[in-house]
This record gives structure tokens, sequence and C-alpha cells, in this order.
């Protein structure tokens, strides 16, 4: 009897032995908490959690949704959370704070428009002139406007500026109260399907793109390399994952942010879903620095970030180098 008992238990550390040499591992997987901006700009990580990505590479993430990413980045800052989708803006303003952020890189951009009422008679950037036009103040819509206003040769003595939230502008433009509005997608998308041929997109080209990014603390990264490594990899795979199932890549994140999926297809082409370190992405967050200088937005005695020293590109060049192209980087 005493015998089984020590042949049992000797079997049970073999086993043991064994399963450690063949790379099993019996470790919990790592706890990650991502906050979230629940809209299609954050699709690659909608991806990655939706088709159980992040857990091929033994992360356990749990995703607290946000309506904004300045939200997102503030949970980070504040500990709430470990990482954070979050626009140029925010990292703007933490990077002027001189927070201790780290950029590891962007994830989307998106070009930004302007929608206007048909009886305004706008048909050309300089037919703002004079005009109602409404932007979100302190977002990339704040930056486009001053950016289209420039490229028209007008300043913002030259219009009416009215500061709105981007979910109410359709129906100011929709009451008269306004003659145009500077905003993202899905809100240009959403006026057109509800005023029809009583609105039409100016033509102003590639004025200013807003861009999605992952970001977390300095000393996250430097205490967790391991896990932001697996955390990228998850979001790499989930990149060309959507590009190869663009057809289900829709229908998922349609269903996550609660939009009809024919709706997203509609203006699905309107996000570029890219995870890169590129001199676009310089430029957005340079572009929108030099408006916060330009407009005091910013903290006292704050100057032009050297982004260099917040952007932390040595985790997708080891991962992904051709992705890494931006100067000086």
């Amino acid at each position: 009897m005493i015998m089984s008992k020590i042949k049992l238990y000797l079997m049970s550390i073999l086993a043991i032995v064994m399963l450690s040499m063949i790379g099993f591992n019996v470790s919990a997987a790592t706890k990650i908490r991502l906050a979230q901006n629940l809209s299609p700009i954050s699709g690659i990580s909608i991806i990655a959690k939706e088709k159980a990505m992040f857990e091929k590479y033994d992360l356990d993430v749990t995703v607290s949704n946000f309506t904004s990413g300045k939200q997102c980045l503030q949970a980070v800052m504040g500990g709430a959370a470990d990482i954070a989708t979050t626009a140029e803006a925010p990292t703007t303003a933490a990077a002027m704070a001189k927070e201790p952020i780290a950029f590891l890189a962007r994830t989307e951009y998106s070009d930004l428009k302007t929608l206007t009422a048909v009886k305004s008679g706008i048909k050309t950037m300089a037919d703002l002139n004079g005009k109602r036009v409404a932007f979100t103040a302190g977002t990339g819509s704040e930056v486009y406007t001053a950016t289209l206003l420039k490229k028209a040769g007008l300043t913002k003595d030259d219009v009416k500026l009215v500061n709105l939230r981007p979910q109410d502008m359709a129906a100011a433009l929709a009451s008269g109260s306004i003659d145009a509005f500077n905003i993202w997608e899905p809100h240009i998308f959403n006026a057109k399907r509800v005023m029809g041929d009583k609105v039409v997109q100016l033509d102003a080209g590639s004025v200013y793109s807003e861009s999605f990014n992952i970001v977390v603390t300095q000393d996250y990264l430097k205490n967790n390399q391991a896990t932001v490594d697996n955390f990228m990899k998850a979001l790499l795979e989930a990149e060309a994952w959507m590009k190869a199932n663009e057809a289900e890549a829709i229908q998922i994140v349609a269903k996550k942010v609660g939009l009809p999926k024919a709706d997203l297809a509609a203006m699905w082409k309107e996000y570029v879903f890219e995870i890169a370190l590129d001199d676009r992405t310089m430029n957005i967050l340079k572009s929108h620095a030099e408006w916060r200088l330009a407009t005091g937005n910013h903290p006292p005695g704050a100057v032009m970030p050297d982004f260099t020293e917040v952007i932390f590109s040595d985790t997708l060049k080891r991962l992904a180098p051709e992705k890494v192209t931006a100067t000086g980087l």
C-alpha cells in the first residue's frame, strides 16, 4: 500500500516535470485593463478582443468602454486602467503638461469633413465667408476648422463660429441655426442620411486627419515590457485579420458599437486601420500642438513638445520594424 502511494507520488512528479519540459504553461494569463473609446475608430482593439486574439498571447484583457479618448487617457493616468485608446488631442495636452506618457503606436486615422446646408449656397471653401460654422472646441474639430479657414484664405473673424457637441450638429443644420459644421464620422454620414439632398459635403480635400493611438504610462511600459509586447502582437494580428476579412470585421465592429451594419459598411473606407509610427502620426501631433500654442489652450509656460521623447518606438521596431518610418524615430 505504501509502495503504491510512493509510486503514484513519483509518477505525479514525473508528469509535472515532463509538462514543463514541453513548454506547458501552467501560469495564469496576465491581466490588462484596457480603456477603450467605444466607436469604430477603436476597430483594431475591438477585433482583437472579440476574436480572442489577446488570449493567444496569454493576456486576460478587461475592457472598460468610454465615450472619448480623453476619458480613456484620464483613466490610465489616474491608475484605473493600464492601456488607453486615445486621439491626438489628449496626447498633446498630456505631453505639454509633461505627464509621463508613452505613445506606442497609431492604430487608425480618418479625415475630418465639412457638411453644409444646400440653401446656404456654400460651394467652395471661400464661400464660408460670413457663414455660421459649427465645431467642437478642444478637439480635432477645432484644429480642422482653423486649418480649413487658413486654407481658404479666411480667419476666424470672417465667420461666425458656433461651439456645439457633435451629436447636436445635424439638428442645428436642419433647423437653420448654422450653415455648416466641421466634424468626424459617423456624424457626417448620419446627417446625410437624415437630411438627404438638403445637405452637401464641401470638397476641401484632406485638410486635417484625426488619429487614434495606443498610450500607456512610462512606468507601466518599463515594468511590463513583455506584456506590452504581447498586447501589440495581438493588435498587429487584428489589423491583418481585418484587412483579410473586411465583411466580417464590419459586422463585428458594427454590433459592438451599436451601428447598423449597412451604415458602417457605407463609411468603412473613411477609417484607415493601420498600426504605424510614421510621418503622418508626427504631423498630426505637431499640428495639434501648434494649435494649442497659437490659441493658448495649454498649461502655463508650455512649449512645443519633443515628441521623440513621448513616442516610445522600440516595441513596434522589434515586432514590426517596417511600420516605424517616421523621421527621427
